[in-house]
């Protein structure tokens, strides 16, 4: 539910420009509200549901999404409308640490890779049937106020959800709570501001107009893991501890691995609902309809990665984003070449093989990720590396369409062309995280590619302190 979210508004913003007589801008918040504030609290959300438990920030976090969703439904205004998204995304941005770190603290070994098989599942589905999901809501509700059923949905599956979680999810102690790291806090979430900024304003010009906020955000950046470094050195908790990246078997990789991949499997989605509705004039039902092929086989596949990746470690990952790499550039390439009229049909095997290439990437690289993070610190762990995938998603939810339009502009419209150089740069992007799975699969021939840590790590007084 709060990964639909991410994109099932996108289909539904012109009738929302229309019935609320909004500026182009002012809908744009809409969507880039709401991944702003998900990105920004994720890390926070992870520490506190570490330091006072993951049930109560789920359950809350949890309620106040569904009252939100409610608020932003009954929306009067356009200005209405994009405070209920923020204050929406900042409950999303809560609840979805606490999902990854339930998992860490309730599985091990094989059962903690199928859970996780499960929850990449989720992942690879909600992330590419937001599309088709708005497109059927939009036809199902009709007239100028159907889009207002895009937030509705919510409310009966979020009190459906609220009921299950306090029934099913167990009471577990919560770690020490020690003192809150404010300036942390701070540093971090002005350093995501500043760089998510100008990317999710990227339809409006917000990189031309706020590109200094690029260097301002690094710089922030920069002095937060120094901050962090003297919080840890002083004996004290910090919002995010240091020694996930220095001390922490897997984490450092996997966490650059998915930010690289995010890159490319975010921005992909809008280019081909750019190229069905706008090129090919399709409605967004049948543009969502079109890339369903991929969603079928990444759920499918994420599930059985659960299984295999406590035996088959990053090469998992490696045949993976090959998979997913090949899938995708075949079908830049049918999209170029295939006539309109059979082009949906024509797609779909290409669209199949990239969506279970990436059920084997998504999963696996989580399991992975997390799986030598010690229990206390789950929530922060699975906080930063969501915050990571989103930053990935902004970079790509911006740079895609952007050459996607630039293009059309330099080809007098030449819909096929764009799409295709569009999809292959997002591929290009996937290369990246291509070169990180293969350099630490080459570098972690051990069993299921997880060898005993190296002496010098091993032996080293941070990891010795960090149980």
């Amino acid at each position: 539910m709060i990964l639909l979210d991410v994109t099932i508004v996108a289909v539904a913003l012109p009738s929302m420009r229309r019935d609320l007589g909004a500026s182009p801008a002012a809908v744009q918040w809409v969507v880039s509200g709401y991944a702003l504030t998900f990105a920004l609290s994720l890390v926070l959300a992870g520490r506190l549901g570490d330091a006072i438990g993951r049930r109560r920030i789920f359950l809350v976090s949890l309620a106040v999404f569904v009252v939100c969703s409610a608020a932003a439904g009954a929306a009067p205004t356009a200005g209405a409308l994009v405070a209920a998204r923020l204050a929406q995304g900042a409950a999303a941005g809560f609840l979805a640490p606490q999902n990854s770190a339930f998992i860490q603290q309730l599985f091990t070994g094989e059962e903690r890779g199928r859970a996780f098989g499960f929850f990449g599942a989720t992942v690879g589905i909600s992330s590419a049937v937001g599309p088709i999901t708005g497109g059927a809501i939009l036809a199902l509700a009709g007239g100028s106020q159907g889009w207002r059923w895009i937030f509705y949905v919510n409310l009966p599956v979020g009190v459906l959800a609220l009921v299950l979680a306090a029934h099913l999810l167990p009471r577990v102690a919560p770690g020490p709570r020690g003192h809150l790291d404010l300036p942390g806090v701070g540093l971090l979430g002005g350093g995501v501001a500043a760089v998510m900024l100008p990317l999710v304003q990227a339809d409006a010009g917000g990189v031309r107009r706020f590109w200094w906020l690029f260097p301002a955000g690094v710089l922030l950046l920069a002095v937060f893991a120094w901050w962090e470094r003297r919080v840890l050195a002083r004996g004290r908790e910090p919002v995010f501890d240091p020694r996930l990246i220095t001390a922490t078997r897997g984490y450092a990789t996997g966490a650059a691995l998915g930010t690289l991949y995010f890159v490319g499997f975010s921005g992909v989605w809008l280019v081909f609902a750019l190229f069905f509705q706008d090129g090919l004039g399709y409605s967004p039902l049948r543009s969502g309809l079109t890339v369903t092929p991929f969603a079928l086989g990444s759920a499918g596949a994420a599930v059985v990665a659960g299984r295999l990746v406590e035996r088959m470690g990053r090469v998992l990952t490696v045949l993976g984003l090959i998979g997913v790499m090949t899938g995708l550039g075949t079908a830049a390439l049918v999209l170029w070449l295939a006539p309109p009229q059979t082009v949906m049909w024509a797609v779909a095997p290409a669209l199949f093989l990239g969506g279970v290439g990436s059920g084997f990437v998504i999963s696996p690289n989580v399991t992975m990720t997390l799986r030598e993070v010690p229990v206390r610190l789950a929530g922060a762990a699975g906080g930063a590396l969501q915050t990571g995938q989103r930053l990935g998603g902004a970079v790509g939810t911006a740079a895609l369409p952007g050459l996607f339009y630039g293009v059309l502009i330099s080809t007098d419209g030449d819909f096929p062309a764009a799409v295709s150089l569009s999809v292959g740069a997002g591929v290009a992007a996937m290369l990246a995280s291509l070169a990180v799975a293969v350099a630490d699969w080459r570098r972690c021939r051990g069993r299921a590619g997880f060898p005993p840590c190296p002496p010098e790590v091993a032996n080293s007084p941070a990891h010795a302190a960090h149980p």
